[in-house]
């Protein structure tokens, strides 16, 4: 069976730095885009990054201050989030799937589509 399971995330003053993890199971990661999807109450679910191998990309609010990676060996994707912003506070998922289907800051994400990690709470307090 096909699964994303998520770790990481939690509780970080601003300015601060956490890292998520997603790790694949049943299904290779490098196989398929990967996003990062936050979801707040005001602007519900918004992806923040992806990642294909060595071919990632962010939107222009995280560009500078996030970095998205893979492991191969263990299956995992990353999301290395520094200079966090109250602002960034959201519940972040990893979502796969097999084509990029998300390009524009703007796309609205589905959550029809693709396989999905069970969420993870990230808070930035000021």
């Amino acid at each position: 069976e096909a699964q994303l399971l998520q770790s990481g995330g939690g509780l970080a003053q601003a300015g601060g730095s956490l890292r998520l993890s997603c790790e694949f199971s049943g299904f290779r990661a490098s196989y398929y885009w990967t996003y990062w999807v936050r979801e707040t109450p005001g602007e519900g679910l918004k992806w923040v990054s992806v990642i294909k191998t060595d071919d990632t990309d962010y939107i222009t609010s995280v560009k500078g201050r996030f970095t998205v990676s893979s492991d191969s060996a263990k299956n995992t994707v990353y999301l290395q989030m520094n200079g966090l912003k109250p602002e960034d506070t959201a519940v972040y998922y990893c979502m796969a799937i097999g084509a990029r289907v998300y390009n524009d800051e703007d796309d609205r994400v589905d959550r029809d589509f693709g396989y999905w990690g069970q969420g993870t709470q990230v808070t930035v307090s000021s």
